[in-house]
């Protein structure tokens, strides 16, 4: 069956998200399919990593994303602790969160599990949408404290941006501190709206086959676990994974303009939602996970 994208005069809802991904791309410059990795991590409700060295734009990123309408908190200073502030808000940067203590490392985690806080024996909720978005530098720098692996799975996604290509670093070379411009972004949406955005992107159809192919991909993770002193070589998918990989992939079909996800789809958020699960870091594992992509066949 052949799915028609949605025209942008069609769905008022394509237009203001293709409005978000094109605004985001004129402050983080030629990095489109991260950009919209992110923007889908957003919409599934997940919460974003991106490791990488510094100086390609990660802050920049998380700064830009927040110009939908919602407030930001930088953690830059690393003295993140919960009371009403710093984590009630509704993006939170988590910047350079493998050179913070364990200890803050795992309050972080704790509260992007639970979207909500105790202090002196009351409970707080966190506000609605919450989106963490953490960045981390590579784990062989110095003074880096690596994110276990419970932790990495509070991720929905792990990203790079990676260094730009010499046309868009040559924009960049020529048009100024792209953070700077940040504040003078338009807001393009508001809380209420993303919230909207969300629960249309759960709405998405996903077709009994698609469910075939994401099963043959957890599958896939979980062969070849090796024995002996290759035990743990590779870890397997769980299915909580699979659920996150199906959010995933029907927030990018929505960011495509198509009511249903498809194997394409699946394709796209793989290696991010899949790389940081299997063994040997988020590069690595999305190495793996582009390889699994090769020889799984679409049912």
């Amino acid at each position: 069956m052949t799915v028609r994208p949605i025209s942008q005069t069609d769905d008022p809802i394509t237009q203001r998200l293709s409005a978000v991904l094109a605004q985001l791309d004129r402050i983080v410059v030629g990095k489109r399919d991260p950009l919209k990795l992110a923007f889908a991590c957003l919409l599934a409700r997940g919460h974003l990593l991106i490791e990488d060295i510094p100086g390609v734009g990660k802050s920049t990123l998380a700064h830009a994303l927040a110009t939908l309408g919602v407030s930001i908190f930088d953690t830059e200073t690393r003295q993140f602790r919960f009371h009403p502030g710093p984590i009630f808000h509704s993006v939170v940067l988590a910047d350079e969160i493998n050179r913070a203590p364990p200890k803050t490392q795992s309050a972080l985690m704790e509260a992007m599990e639970e979207r909500q806080v105790s202090q002196d024996g009351e409970t707080r909720r966190l506000p609605d949408p919450f989106f963490v978005i953490a960045t981390q530098n590579p784990v062989e720098q110095i003074g880096a404290y690596p994110l276990p692996e419970s932790q990495l799975d509070r991720f929905l996604m792990a990203i790079e941006l990676g260094y730009p290509d010499p046309a868009a670093e040559r924009e960049l070379l020529t048009g100024g501190d792209r953070r700077a411009q940040v504040p003078a972004l338009p807001p393009l949406s508001d809380p209420p709206t993303l919230l909207e955005w969300q629960r249309e992107a759960t709405a998405v159809h996903v077709a009994p086959a698609l469910l075939d192919y994401v099963q043959a991909l957890l599958a896939a993770t979980r062969g070849n676990v090796g024995t002996g002193a290759d035990a743990g070589a590779r870890r397997g998918l769980s299915p909580r994974a699979g659920l996150l990989l199906l959010a995933a992939a029907r927030a990018w079909a929505m960011l495509s303009g198509r009511p249903m996800a498809l194997p394409a789809d699946v394709q796209a958020v793989f290696p991010s939602v899949a790389g940081h699960r299997l063994a040997g870091g988020a590069r690595a594992g999305a190495l793996q996970a582009q390889a699994l992509l090769r020889t799984v066949a679409i049912p």
